[in-house]
C-alpha cells in the first residue's frame, strides 16, 4: 500500500524504489514479448539473469539503465529511463518541488548514452501521482500543467545527429496507485491535450528502432523481427 504523504522519508523512498523496479520489470517483459530478446531487467530465473538493470559505458561515464536492449553486434539499441514523483511536498502541498531535479537526472542520462550510442532510441517515462493534475491554486498552475513547457523541448530527437539531451520519445504518466482501482494515463510531453494509448506509443517506438537499424531489424508491425 502506498504510504501517506506525511510518512517518513525512508518509507516513501522504499515504496518509490519498489514501484520503479516493478515498472521496469513490466516494461522489459512487454519488450521481450515484442521481439527484443534479452531486454533487461529480468526476474529471477528469466534469461538466467538477476532482475537488475544493465550498467553501460556512456560518453561521460558509466550509467545504470532502467530498461535496456543491447546486442553484441550493435551495442545499445533501445533504453527506457523510468522516473517517479509520487508524493506531495509537505511544505507546499504540491508535486512541483522535484520536477526540475527529475528533468535534470533524465537529461544527464540522455547525454551520457547518446554521446556513446548516437543511434540508440531513448525513451523517458516520468510518472506523476494523479494528484499532480489537481494541485494548482489561483496563483499557480498544477504540476501536471507546468510539466509540459518544462519538458517539451526534450522529446522527438529527429535523427542520430540530433541534440544529445533530447529523447527520441518522452512520455508523462498520471498514475493513481490506489490498491482498489489503480489507473494510468499517458501523454507525450509536447502535447498536453492528447492522451496516448500506451500500446500505440510502443508501436511508434518500435517502428523508430526499425528505421534506425534497417539492415538488421524490421519494426513495422509493433514487434521486432530480425532481417
Amino acid at each position: 500500500m502506498k504510504p501517506a504523504d506525511t510518512d517518513t522519508q525512508a518509507n516513501k523512498k522504499n515504496w518509490n524504489q519498489r514501484l520503479s523496479d516493478g515498472l521496469a520489470l513490466a516494461i522489459a517483459a512487454e519488450l521481450r514479448d515484442r521481439g527484443m530478446t534479452g531486454t533487461l531487467p529480468a526476474g529471477p530465473g528469466q534469461l538466467g539473469l538477476s532482475g537488475t538493470e544493465r550498467r553501460l559505458a556512456g560518453g561521460i561515464g558509466a550509467k545504470k539503465v532502467d530498461v535496456s536492449w543491447a546486442t553484441e553486434e550493435s551495442g545499445l539499441i533501445f533504453a527506457v529511463s523510468v522516473k517517479t514523483i509520487m508524493f506531495r511536498d509537505n511544505a507546499t502541498r504540491n508535486y512541483q518541488k522535484n520536477l526540475t531535479n527529475r528533468r535534470g537526472d533524465l537529461l544527464v542520462e540522455s547525454v551520457t548514452l547518446h554521446r556513446r550510442f548516437p543511434y540508440a532510441v531513448l525513451t523517458a517515462f516520468l510518472f506523476l501521482d494523479s494528484g499532480a493534475e489537481h494541485d494548482g491554486t489561483d496563483r499557480r498552475k498544477s504540476t501536471f500543467e507546468n510539466a509540459f513547457p518544462r519538458l517539451r523541448l526534450f522529446t522527438r530527437r529527429p535523427d542520430p545527429s540530433g541534440r544529445e539531451e533530447q529523447f527520441e520519445r518522452f512520455y508523462l504518466f498520471l498514475l493513481d496507485a490506489n490498491s482498489v482501482r489503480p489507473s494510468l494515463r499517458a501523454f507525450e510531453v509536447h502535447d498536453s491535450q492528447r492522451e496516448v494509448d500506451l500500446d500505440e506509443a510502443l508501436d511508434d517506438v518500435i517502428e523508430l528502432i526499425g528505421e534506425r537499424n534497417f539492415d538488421l531489424y524490421d519494426g513495422s508491425d509493433g514487434a521486432i523481427t530480425k532481417m
